[in-house]
């Protein structure tokens, strides 16, 4: 869990309003994002008492931890000790950025229509290990999400989105080898 805020401009002022947001894995490794408690505006005594509250499950240390992370160039709070992590900032790069969230919602869309269990029984793998069914709904996601020709889909759009790793094809190209 970590807290997170939205930004509102009111009266040629910023408002801050907190929120407490859980990840979530789902089956296929699908990670969401709840709402767990909304905290309004809080002041900087009370997020740092939050922040201090706030625990996650580290499963590799089998405990509970919550880790904050914070400007290289800054000192680190004294709430934070033992558990923040200093992150520089002009050191980060964003590596293949691409669409996800309508990719996401349009293959829960596709499992909630029950159109994975429709074809599962009629469009069964090749045997060079092409998955027709993945195929299918990503041509079924693209026509929804951003209709356009088969060429710019194959040459363009996969990549730019997230329908390869939602559909697990980083997974099953490295336990394949191809």
């Amino acid at each position: 869990m970590f807290l997170r805020f939205n930004r509102r401009f009111k009266d040629g002022k910023e408002h801050r309003y907190w929120n407490i947001v859980e990840n979530k894995r789902c089956a296929g490794g699908k990670v969401v994002q709840r709402q767990v408690l909304y905290l309004g505006e809080i002041n900087d005594s009370q997020h740092a008492a939050w922040c201090r509250q706030i625990e996650a499950f580290d499963e590799g240390a089998h405990r509970h931890t919550q880790l904050s992370l914070f400007p290289a160039d800054q000192t680190l709070p004294e709430y934070a000790q033992g558990h923040g992590v200093q992150v520089r900032l002009d050191a980060m790069q964003l590596h293949r950025p691409r669409q996800w969230g309508a990719c996401w919602l349009a293959c829960l869309l596709y499992e909630q229509l029950g159109l994975n269990r429709f074809w599962a029984h009629r469009l069964r793998d090749s045997r060079e290990g092409t998955c027709w069914q993945d195929i299918l709904q990503t041509l079924v996601c693209y026509r929804l999400i951003d209709p356009g020709s088969e060429w710019r889909l194959h040459r363009q759009w996969f990549e730019q989105s997230a329908m390869g790793d939602l559909l697990g094809a980083a997974r099953r190209l490295d336990q394949t080898g191809n």
